[in-house]
């Protein structure tokens, strides 16, 4: 016979040590992230600081023109509705999307021609994106302008399917998995398209 009694016993600080190292890692991958976008943060802050001295030349091209490495701060997203005000790092990888909302490298910048496409983890930068209605305002700034756009659509969509498309017009896309709340692996997206209503160019001499 099989002493149930004693299996516990045996088996119960194992289950204890797992538990403490899943949460360890997990606490650990957070503060990872935590760090990486605090420094996203001093970055970006180093570089508005020395807009002044940039030439107009420069800042016209800066933007959208000079190539941008994986993980570089590119421009900062603020959503007054949600109390969402992130700076958004080039690229798409785990440890980019860790520290903060991702540029997808293949789309325009926010503000230029062209489908500006942003993702985000649902449980970290963007957790609270099923708040979000049509009407409501995002903004996005760049070192060249700043731009003010309205959300037009929003709308959940199977993971599979291809919703991030090219466009001619000036668009901004910003994803994330759906349902927001859910807990383990999420099977949809949710897709939040917005238009700009007002950009404002920086002027530098």
């Amino acid at each position: 016979m099989i002493n149930h009694e004693a299996v516990r016993k045996r088996l119960g600080p194992g289950f204890i040590l797992v538990g403490v190292f899943a949460l360890s890692f997990a606490g650990g991958r957070y503060a990872l992230g935590a760090v990486e976008a605090d420094r996203a943060r001093r970055a970006w802050a180093q570089v508005s600081a020395h807009q002044a001295v940039m030439s107009a030349k420069l800042a016209a091209v800066y933007d959208d023109k000079m190539s941008r490495d994986e993980g570089t701060a590119v421009a900062r997203l603020v959503i007054p509705k949600i109390g969402l005000d992130e700076v958004v790092l080039e690229g798409t990888s785990e440890r980019t999307l860790n520290a903060g909302p991702g540029h997808i490298s293949w789309s325009p910048l926010p503000g230029a021609q062209g489908n500006a496409i942003i993702s985000a983890h649902r449980d970290r930068h963007f957790r609270n994106f099923d708040q979000l209605k049509v009407g409501d305002t995002i903004t996005t700034e760049l070192r060249s302008r700043t731009t003010t756009w309205v959300i037009v659509s929003r709308r959940v969509v199977d993971k599979d399917s291809r919703p991030l498309l090219r466009t001619n017009d000036t668009t901004l896309t910003l994803t994330t998995c759906w349902p927001i709340r859910l807990v383990g692996t999420a099977p949809d997206r949710l897709i939040v398209t917005a238009k700009p209503v007002k950009t404002v160019r920086e002027r530098r001499g």
